[in-house]
C-alpha cells in the first residue's frame, strides 16, 4: 500500500494515514461512503472521501464507493441529492452532484491506473456530463438543478459551477483516455469558464459564503495574477488568523473543509506558504483517532456541528497531497491548468498504452 503523503511540521505520513483509516472506518460493507456511519450520503461529498482513500492507498475501498454510486445512477444520468440507508431521501436533481464523478474517476485513474474501473464507470460519467451539458444556460453558466418538470432552473450557483468547470475538463480528459472524444463538453466548459471569470451577474449572489470566493481558483477557472488578486480581496473577510477560514462571512464559525479547500486554492495560485499556514491553523479540529470535527464556533469555543465527517477529513488529505506534490494525482487540485495540455498527458507512461477499454 503506498505511503500517505506528509506535510512536515504539520502532519506526518503516519498521522495522515490515520485520517485515511478514519474515513475508511465509516464506510458501509456495501461500499457506501456517507458523512459518517449511518448518516446521510450525498454524491459530491462521497466522491471527495473516495479520493482521499485513493491518496492513502485504499484503492479497493475507493472503487467500492464509486461502484455504489454507479449502481444508483438514474437513467437520465443524475443521482438523488441525498441518500439514507441506501435509498433516496432527497430526490432533487442537482448538476454539481452529477458532474463530480468525472473528477473522482480521473483522480482514481491517476492514483491507481485501474483501467477496469475506468472502462466500467465511463458510461456513468458520459451520461452524467451529457446531463450537465444539457443544463447550460444562455449565459454560459449551468443551472443548479432541474425543476420537477425536468427543465433546468434559471438559477446558477457560482461554487457549483466552478466545480462543474473542473468536472467537465476531467470528463474531457477521460473521454480522450477511452477514445471517445466529447468536443461539446469542452465547448460547454469554455463558455462556463468565461462566465465564471467575466459574468458575475450570471450567478446568484451568495458572496457571504467563502466557497464562492475561492472555488473559481480551486476549480481552475481563475488562474495566475487574477487568482492571487481574488484571494487577496476576500482574505480579511473570511480568514481568521490561527483558526482557519469562515464558512460564512458574517458568522464566527470556522470550518475544516473550507479551510483546506482554501489551502488548495492557494496552491493553485502559487502561494504555498499561505496554504501550509491554513492547513496548520485548522489542526485544532483534529480528533485523537485522526478524524476531524466539522467546525468551531470560536466566539463560544464550541465545536459545531457536533460531528466528525468523512468529507472534512478528506479535504485535509487532499490538501496535504496537493502541497506534498508527490502523489500521482496531486495535480488534480494543485495544478488544474495541466488539463489544458492538448495531449491531456498528465501520466505519459499510462496514456501511451492507448485507449482504455
Amino acid at each position: 500500500m503506498p505511503e500517505a503523503p506528509e506535510l512536515p511540521g504539520v502532519l506526518t505520513a503516519g498521522q495522515l494515514s490515520a485520517t485515511v483509516d478514519a474515513i475508511a472506518a465509516e464506510q458501509a460493507p456495501d461500499g457506501a461512503l456517507p458523512w459518517s456511519a449511518g448518516a446521510q450520503l450525498d454524491v459530491w461529498d462521497s466522491i471527495e472521501a473516495a479520493m482521499a482513500l485513493d491518496v492513502g492507498g485504499r484503492h479497493d475501498r475507493a472503487a467500492a464507493a464509486y461502484r455504489w454510486l454507479a449502481e444508483r445512477q438514474r437513467p437520465d444520468g443524475s443521482w438523488a441529492a441525498e441518500y439514507r440507508g441506501g435509498v433516496e431521501s432527497a430526490p432533487a436533481v442537482e448538476s454539481n452532484h452529477a458532474g463530480y464523478l468525472a473528477v473522482g474517476l480521473w483522480h482514481s485513474w491517476l492514483s491507481s491506473g485501474d483501467e477496469e474501473l475506468v472502462a466500467e464507470l465511463w458510461p456513468r460519467v458520459r451520461a452524467a456530463l451529457h446531463l450537465v451539458a444539457s443544463m447550460a444556460l444562455p449565459s454560459g453558466a449551468i443551472s443548479w438543478a432541474l425543476r420537477p418538470d425536468g427543465t433546468p432552473d434559471d438559477t446558477a450557483l457560482l461554487t457549483g459551477c466552478a466545480s462543474l468547470f473542473q468536472a467537465l475538463r476531467c470528463g474531457t480528459a477521460l473521454a480522450g483516455l477511452v477514445g471517445e472524444p466529447q468536443p461539446a463538453w469542452r465547448a460547454v466548459s469554455d463558455a462556463l469558464g468565461h462566465a465564471l471569470r467575466s459574468t458575475p451577474e450570471a450567478f446568484a449572489d451568495r458572496s457571504r459564503y467563502s466557497m464562492d470566493w475561492y472555488y473559481p481558483v480551486l476549480g481552475g477557472a481563475v488562474t495566475g495574477d487574477a487568482a492571487r488578486a481574488r484571494l487577496a480581496d476576500g482574505w480579511d473577510t473570511f480568514v481568521v488568523p490561527g483558526l482557519g477560514a469562515r464558512c460564512v462571512s458574517d458568522r464566527p464559525w470556522v470550518t475544516g473543509a473550507e479551510t483546506c479547500e482554501l489551502a488548495m486554492a492557494l496552491v493553485v495560485a502559487g502561494q504555498r506558504d499561505a496554504a501550509i499556514e491554513q492547513v496548520a491553523a485548522m489542526q485544532h479540529l483534529r480528533h485523537g483517532d485522526g478524524s476531524y470535527w466539522t467546525g468551531l464556533v470560536y466566539a463560544d469555543d464550541a465545536r459545531w456541528p457536533v460531528e466528525r465527517t468523512t468529507w472534512t477529513a478528506a479535504a485535509v488529505v487532499l490538501a496535504v497531497d496537493a502541497l506534498a506534490g508527490t502523489g500521482p494525482a496531486a495535480g488534480v487540485f494543485a495544478d488544474p491548468a495541466a488539463l489544458d495540455d492538448p495531449a491531456g498527458d498528465l501520466v505519459p507512461a499510462r496514456r501511451r498504452a492507448g485507449p482504455v477499454g
